[in-house]
C-alpha cells in the first residue's frame, strides 16, 4: 500500500471554516441511504462562478459519490495513464464491454478538507491490471465507500475492499474475488455498515453472494449465497414502524433479511436486473426492477409492513396483494434510485432527461414532465431544505418544489463533461463530482 500526503490545486471562490454537523453523508444516498437530508441549507442556486466555495480535480475516472465525516471528505477512484473517456447515454452508448485492459490501474482512496478542497492524504490500497472488463461507460471505483466516523471502507468490485483509519492509517483490506457480470458492465453495489458489520451484495453471472465484513478486522463474519445474477443495486436499512429490516433488491427477488438472524423475512420477483437502490417510510417500501436496461417493462412497486414469506404477485394483471399496496408494470430507462420526499414519489429517467411523481400511497402517476434543459440521468435524485433536486448527466440540476404539480424553481449548469455521481451534502454545503472534478457548493 502506498500512502501520500500533499496539496491539490484547488480553484477557490472563498474559504468559510465549517464544523461537523449531525446530518453527514456517510454513505450511497446518505446516512438513512434516502437522499434526503433535513438539516440542509446548501444554495439552490450555482454556477461554474456563482456559490462554488472550492473545485479540485481528482486523478482518473470514479463513478463513486463522496462521503464526509466531520471535517473530511472520501471519495475512491482508478488511476491508468491510458484511461478512455467515459460515454454518456445521450450520445448511444456502445454495447457491450471493452476488453479487460492491460493497462496497470491504481486504485486510490482520497481525503479531502471539507473547508478548503486541499488532499489531506491519498492512499493506493490495488494496484495491477485488471481481470474483468468493463463497459465504456462505467469506471472502476464506482462503488461509494462507506464511513462510522471512525474508519473509512471502500469497496473496489474488481479488486476487493480496503479499510483506514480517518487520518489514512491502513487498517485491513480483503479480496472478495473477481466475478463476470452481465455485458462485462462492471460492478456498482456500494457497502453500508449494519451495525458491526461491513455488508456488501455482489451479485454477478458465476457466484452471487451476500457477505458481513467485521468493520474493525476485515474477517468474514457470515456469507449468504443468493439465487441472482448480475445486479448493481445497494442493501438498504429499512426502519419502519414495525421493525428494521435489511433489503437487498435483485433482479430475480427483492429479499428482506432480519438483520440480526439474516433470517429471510420476505421476498417478492422481480422483472430481471436492477441497479436502483429500494427506498422506504414508516408504512411502504418502494422498489423496483427492470426486464432489460433498453427500456423494457419493469415492476415498480410498494410494500407494505409487516410481510412474511413470498410475497409475489401470481401475474402482471395482478397489481396488488395482502402485502403489496400497489405495483406498475412500467416501461422507461431507469437507473437512478427513486426519491421519497414531501408527499410525493419521484423518478427520473436515464435517456430522455423526464421527471415523474407519483403519490406514494397509491402509485398513481400525479405528474410527468420532460425538463427543458436536461438529458438523462444517472445520478439519483435528493431532497433538501423543502427543494427537491434533479441532476443529470451533462451537469445541469433542475430544482423543483415539491408537490403535485411540477414548478420548476432553477436550473444550475456546472461544465465538466459528465456526472453520473450522486450527491452528498454536509450542512450548507453540497458536494457533487463530474467526470475530472469535485465541487463544493456553498454560500
Amino acid at each position: 500500500m502506498k500512502v501520500c500526503r500533499h496539496v491539490a490545486v484547488v480553484f477557490g471562490i472563498g474559504f468559510i471554516a465549517t464544523s461537523a454537523v449531525a446530518d453527514e453523508w456517510t454513505r450511497f444516498r446518505g446516512s438513512s441511504g434516502n437522499s434526503v437530508s433535513n438539516e440542509a441549507k446548501h444554495p439552490a442556486e450555482w454556477s461554474e462562478d456563482t456559490n462554488v466555495a472550492w473545485k479540485v480535480k481528482i486523478p482518473g475516472r470514479g463513478w463513486s459519490q463522496p462521503v464526509v465525516a466531520g471535517d473530511k471528505v472520501f471519495l475512491t477512484t482508478a488511476v491508468t495513464e491510458n484511461e478512455e473517456k467515459p460515454r454518456r447515454f445521450d450520445g448511444g452508448v456502445v454495447l457491450g464491454a471493452k476488453d479487460a485492459t492491460k493497462d496497470v490501474y491504481q486504485w486510490k482512496v482520497y481525503c479531502l478538507s471539507l473547508a478548503t478542497g486541499k488532499v489531506l492524504w491519498e492512499q493506493t490500497p490495488f494496484e495491477g491490471k485488471p481481470v474483468m472488463p468493463k463497459h465504456r461507460g462505467n469506471t472502476y471505483a464506482s462503488e461509494t465507500p462507506v464511513t462510522d466516523g471512525e474508519r473509512v471502507i471502500a469497496y473496489f468490485g474488481v479488486k476487493g475492499v480496503a479499510c483506514y483509519d480517518l487520518s489514512g492509517t491502513p487498517l485491513w483490506s480483503k479480496n472478495l474475488g473477481e466475478y463476470p457480470m452481465r455485458a462485462g458492465w462492471g460492478t456498482g453495489s456500494s457497502p453500508v455498515i449494519v451495525g458491526d458489520a461491513v455488508v456488501i451484495q455482489c451479485d454477478n453471472e458465476q457466484t452471487s453472494f451476500l457477505v458481513g465484513l467485521d468493520k474493525k478486522t476485515g474477517d468474514e463474519l457470515w456469507r449468504i449465497a443468493r439465487d441472482e445474477t448480475s445486479n448493481w443495486s445497494t442493501p438498504y436499512l429499512w426502519k419502519n414502524k414495525l421493525r428494521t429490516e435489511l433489503i437487498v433488491a435483485g433482479g430475480k427477488k427483492t429479499r428482506s433479511y432480519d438483520p440480526v438472524t439474516r433470517k429471510v423475512l420476505w421476498e417478492m420477483a422481480g422483472s430481471g436486473r436492477t441497479s436502483v437502490s429500494p427506498v422506504g417510510d414508516d408504512e411502504l417500501l418502494y422498489i423496483d426492477s427492470v426486464h432489460a436496461f433498453l427500456g423494457s417493462p419493469g415492476l415498480f412497486a410498494a410494500v407494505r409492513v409487516g410481510a412474511s414469506g413470498d410475497i409475489s404477485l401470481p401475474d402482471e394483471k395482478t397489481t396488488s396483494g395482502e402485502f403489496v399496496a400497489w405495483s406498475l408494470m412500467y416501461k422507461s430507462y431507469r437507473n437512478s434510485s427513486p426519491l421519497l420526499y414531501g408527499g410525493g414519489l419521484y423518478m427520473v429517467e436515464q435517456i430522455s432527461g423526464i421527471v415523474r411523481c407519483f403519490d406514494p400511497k397509491t402509485g398513481k402517476i400525479l405528474y410527468q414532465h420532460r425538463l427543458p434543459e436536461s438529458m438523462g440521468f444517472t445520478s439519483s435524485p435528493w431532497a433538501s431544505n423543502g427543494r427537491v433536486f434533479l441532476l443529470d448527466d451533462s451537469g445541469v440540476t433542475s430544482v423543483i418544489e415539491p408537490g403535485p404539480e411540477f414548478k420548476l424553481i432553477s436550473s444550475n449548469r456546472l461544465n465538466d463533461e459528465i456526472f453520473w455521481s450522486s450527491a452528498a451534502i454536509s450542512g450548507d454545503q453540497l458536494l457533487l463530482r463530474g467526470q475530472q472534478h469535485l465541487y463544493c457548493i456553498r454560500k
